[in-house]
């Protein structure tokens, strides 16, 4: 299965912002024709009216898929643009945080196929991971075509609970932001010991670059990468201690961290 399964069908995105147009993107690179998606946004970009698809105009009968990409708060007053889809043969895609699949199929009609997605933002450069689970009314064969159309931008991981979601969002779907805190913070300390600006930066962008290609790609654990660059008694051993205390370094600050995004999530979905 591809995503050219989609070009007979069609496919329709709601909300053409920075994720719609990372995924609209990726689709477009691996098999789907411009023809064949049908986007509806308010305010549609120059490079997305230089794609060939079709942009706020009338959609198919009945779209194979439906990627419901606005931001949650939109989410009741963008859905009843495609009620008229629910119910029936189009399977929902929701990248949304904190908006539940009971939510949306409610608001489209019982017995609506949806898919629940949480994609993050190293999508746009094809590098994100996305975490996907569906209800009861969507097939296998749909489910397995939804995560092949979020794979276009990354990994994706299927989850056995939509209740996992909420951990999901806490440690992917907002854990590049923690990373590029961590960058941030990184380069003013450099700065702080006597580094330029910019060669702090330089240097924190490249090692939480590289770092995290290593540990990607490694067999060994991350556990296991960081005591391969620890020398007893050296400087990096000094920086863990610091880094690695129980009441003030990353494990208690992490965890209070994703913590509060994962009650936040849970939060939205009332």
């Amino acid at each position: 299965m591809d995503l050219s399964d989609l070009n007979a069908g069609g496919l329709v995105l709601l909300g053409c912002g920075k994720m719609g147009s990372a995924l609209l993107e990726g689709w477009l690179k691996n098999g789907v024709a411009p023809a064949s998606v049908y986007v509806l946004d308010p305010m549609p970009s120059d490079w997305l009216k230089s794609t060939g698809v079709k942009i706020n105009q009338g959609m198919p009968e009945t779209p194979a898929m439906a990627l419901l990409a606005v931001k949650p708060q939109m989410m009741g007053e963008a859905l009843p643009a495609l009620q008229a889809l629910g119910g029936g043969g189009t399977v929902f895609v929701s990248v949304a945080a904190g908006t539940s699949l009971a939510t949306i199929e409610g608001a489209l009609g019982a017995g609506t196929p949806v898919v629940r997605a949480m994609p993050n933002t190293p999508a746009a450069v094809g590098r994100g991971i996305t975490a996907l689970i569906g209800n009861a009314h969507v097939p296998a064969d749909a489910l397995e075509l939804a995560r092949v159309l979020m794979g276009a931008v990354g990994q994706t991981v299927m989850l056995e609970d939509e209740a996992q979601m909420d951990a999901v969002t806490a440690v992917s779907g907002s854990g590049p932001a923690y990373v590029f805190h961590l960058i941030e913070t990184l380069a003013a300390a450099g700065e702080a010991q006597g580094l330029s600006e910019d060669l702090a930066l330089q240097l924190a962008r490249a090692t939480v670059a590289g770092a995290g290609a290593l540990a990607e790609g490694a067999d060994e654990a991350p556990g296991q990468l960081r005591v391969n660059v620890t020398s007893p008694n050296g400087t990096t051993a000094a920086a863990l201690a610091v880094l690695m205390d129980e009441d003030s370094g990353f494990p208690a600050l992490l965890s209070r961290a994703v913590q509060a995004a994962a009650d936040r999530s849970r939060e939205l979905g009332q």
